[in-house]
Formats: structure tokens, sequence, C-alpha cells
């Protein structure tokens, strides 16, 4: 399959299959792909006329694009998106704004929204050609003679977001999923690269605030490879996005000698409505609804829950801490291994992924025990030959040993893997100071370089 920012939808349509239909279809044959496909040639492509091959071709296609749109893993067994929408079969309206939201916030469809209303702002015709030049001006690259862009509207049009072939969009509609206006986001998507790094770094944080500026610049510096003119902070950042209502500024009271403080910076009510909350909301999704309050706790309560007499609410916890220290650095949140509640709270496995630069996938083990033992983080590297992880992340409350500290070193000097080693003093810093993670992080970055420095004969 070619290379594209949009999901692949031929045979995945609206027009060609009911939604409820197929997914009923994926319900009743987990893990079995073929009695799918099966299934969907059966009901949708049978009475084609073409071949039995073409016809099996076809529900492939429309297998692969569920795949795509999020909803079934390779093996034909739903996602957890997929058995959320799967819950909403007998209420179409409700499953179609579902489907929406997630094409518009995880799958570029508000990116394709807004390069068909700037075709339409300078009145040029719309065409599918001239709306693949808009999105390749934008960085998003489709197949030429794809149907993504047409499959994904058909499937807007469902929810009412779209209203014409020509991508007119009902903007409170779109405002009404998502959480934010039309005219922010148009604002937001035309902010330079380190405006954009910083404002969403500091809804990352997502407290109230005020924080250094120059800590958020580092951290965003580090979660989006971002740069930042230090001196210039203020011209080039901190006053563009305060003049468009964006941010707070405080001015840090001067030290005698050594010259003003940094600014103390925070959302506005407006970011906090339009930005943080649809954050926060597409990070809530990804997990149970019984962890979803925990996750807009600052990180000290989080950590104080992991005391708690109630086991189910100290393994709550220790899913929250992962959500928590992965959302500082944006990774996307993939899978859930082992749950904190299946152990008494005192662990919890997760997997995350991040695609800036390069494609990484980290592994991350949360413990809430006194040590973390060689054992403990030899069964995390063991299980990276399954999971094709590049970074391991061991996080406990408590302390790590140090042979696991010399085994990870050891690890890393022979192998491609970075391990990441998290102790009780990391967490309380960070729960201090959220941008911390940082300095934590670029530290133990550069402790594996020098474990891995080639030595060069001359």
């Amino acid at each position: 399959m070619l290379r594209s920012d949009l999901p692949f939808g031929s045979e995945f349509s609206p027009s060609q299959i009911e939604l409820a239909q197929v997914l009923e279809f994926a319900a009743a044959h987990p893990d079995d792909w073929r009695a799918l496909e099966d299934e969907i040639r059966t009901r949708y492509f049978e009475s084609h006329d073409t071949t039995d091959y073409n016809r099996r071709k076809l529900a492939n296609n429309c297998k692969l694009g569920m795949i795509a749109y999020g909803m079934i893993e390779r093996s034909g067994r739903l996602t957890q998106f997929g058995e959320e929408l799967a819950s909403l079969r007998s209420d179409p309206p409700r499953m179609y704004e579902r489907l929406a939201r997630h094409i518009l916030l995880n799958l570029g469809g508000l990116i394709v929204i807004q390069a068909a209303q700037d075709m339409e702002a300078r009145g040029q015709r719309f065409s599918l050609q001239a709306l693949r030049q808009c999105l390749e001006e934008r960085g998003v690259h489709f197949p030429r003679g794809g149907k993504h862009p047409s499959t994904m509207r058909l499937w807007l049009e469902k929810a009412g977001v779209v209203v014409s072939g020509d991508w007119k969009v009902d903007r409170a509609k779109v405002f009404s999923l998502v959480g934010a206006s039309p005219e922010t986001l148009d604002q937001l998507s035309a902010l330079p690269v380190d405006q954009k790094a910083f404002l969403k770094t500091l809804a990352n944080l997502s407290g109230p605030g005020p924080y250094p500026s120059n800590e958020v610049e580092r951290l965003a510096a580090t979660s989006y490879g971002a740069t930042f003119n230090e001196k210039a902070l203020p011209k080039t950042v901190l006053y563009p996005l305060r003049d468009l209502g964006y941010i707070v500024l405080q001015r840090g009271t001067g030290t005698p000698g050594r010259g003003a403080k940094p600014f103390l910076v925070s959302l506005t009510a407006k970011m906090q409505r339009e930005l943080v909350a649809p954050l926060l909301q597409c990070l809530e999704r990804q997990t149970r609804p019984d962890i979803r309050p925990l996750l807009r706790k600052p990180l000290s309560e989080i950590l104080g829950e992991l005391s708690s007499g109630n086991r189910h609410i100290r393994g709550l916890a220790l899913e929250a801490l992962a959500f928590y220290l992965m959302r500082l650095v944006d990774l996307k949140y993939v899978a859930t291994r082992l749950r904190g509640d299946a152990t008494g709270g005192a662990e919890v496995d997760l997997v995350f992924e991040g695609a800036r630069l390069m494609f990484s996938r980290w592994q991350i083990q949360c413990k809430n025990t006194n040590t973390v033992s060689l054992d403990d983080v030899a069964k995390e590297v063991g299980l990276t030959l399954k999971l094709k992880s590049s970074v391991v992340m061991v996080v406990s409350t408590g302390r790590v040993g140090q042979e696991a500290r010399r085994y990870a070193q050891e690890v890393m000097r022979s192998t491609n893997l970075h391990v990441v080693l998290l102790d009780g003093d990391h967490l309380r810093l960070v729960a201090g100071s959220p941008w911390k993670i940082a300095d934590i992080l670029n530290e133990q970055a550069q402790r594996a370089m020098e474990i891995k420095r080639i030595e060069v004969e001359v």
C-alpha cells in the first residue's frame, strides 16, 4: 500500500457498507480476519459482476479501511475505539458523531477541513487535485488516484460535519464535536512551529500554572524538537501568543546583580476551554472510564493515591501515572499489556509511540514497590523482541537497585535499546516541577549516548 497521511478507505465508505453491520461482523469473529472478510464479501460484494478473486479483494480493501480508521487490529479483533463504536450501533447518530470526532482529531480530518476552507476563501474552484495540492503545501500526502479524502468526507457527512461534496462545513457542528471553535483551529494551524510547540507543551502540563516560560520552552524543545531563540523568546513567542489571547504573562521579580527572572506564563480561560479540554478528552478516550478522573489531577495527587489502602485505587493511580508522564512528552498511547488492578496495584505495563524525527515505541512499566530489581528490568528487555520496542522505561515509586542499573547499562552498551529508569525521587521532582521531566530524560539520553559511544580507529 502506498504511503499516505490520510487513512486508506477504498471500499470502506457509507455508500458501500453499513458501519454497524461490519462492526457486528468484527465482534462476532475476534482474531479471525478471514471470517471477517468472508462476511463482508458475502454481504456487500457477492453480487458484483466480477471474478471471485476480485470480490475477495474488495472485501480485503474494506477490512484494510477498518484497520486504517482504527476500528480493528490486523487480526480482525475490535480495538478499544472499535468496541466503543460497536456499543453505539443502536444509536446511529451518536455512532457517526463519535467516528467524526475520531476522524477530526486523530486522522487528519481537521487539516483537510482547513485546507478546503482555505480554497473556498481564496475563490479556488474545488477539485480533488486542487485539494491534494493544498494538502501537500501543509505536508499532508495521499497517493494519486486515492479515495482517501472522499471516503473521509462521506463519513463526516453522516455526522453532519460536512454538508456538501466540496467540503463546506457546519462550523457549529465542528465546535460541538471537538470543543474548539473553527476560528481558534484556523489560528492555531497558522502559528509558527515554535509558538505551536510552546502552546501545546503548556497545554500538556494541564495544571493552572503559572509556569516559568524558560522551563516550558525547554520541555517544548525536548518534546517536539522545536528550536527557540532563548534571548528573543518574549518577542518571538510570548508576546505574539499573549496578543492572540492564548496566554497570560506575569513578569518575574528581579534578583540584584542577576537580571530579571523569566516571565511566568499560564493559559487563558479561552485556551483552557478550547485547547486543554479537547486534549484531555482525546486522552481520556484511550482509557477506562474509572481512570478518567485521575487524568485531571496533578501528579502530586496521583502519587498520593498510590498509598491508598484500596488496591483498586492503587492500580488506577499507577496507570494514570504512566499516562501523565507520557502526556508531558506527548507520546501516543497504543496498548495496555497489564493493568494495575490485576497485580493489587503493584505494577502496570503500557505501550506508547512517537513519530517525531523518527519512529519510537516506548514500553512503560510502572511499579508501586519499594525496589526495582534486575529481574524487573530483564523481563521488560526480554519483551522488546515481541513488541519491537526501542525504549524501555521502568518507573518506580520506590528506588531502583544498583544491580538493575548496572544491567540497564549493559543492555544499552550491547544493544540498540535505550533504557530509562525513573525512581521515587524523580517522581517527586516532577510532581513539584512538571517541566523537570525534560531534564531527567535529557540527562539519561546523554548518559546512554556516552555508554553507546563508538570507538573510532584512526
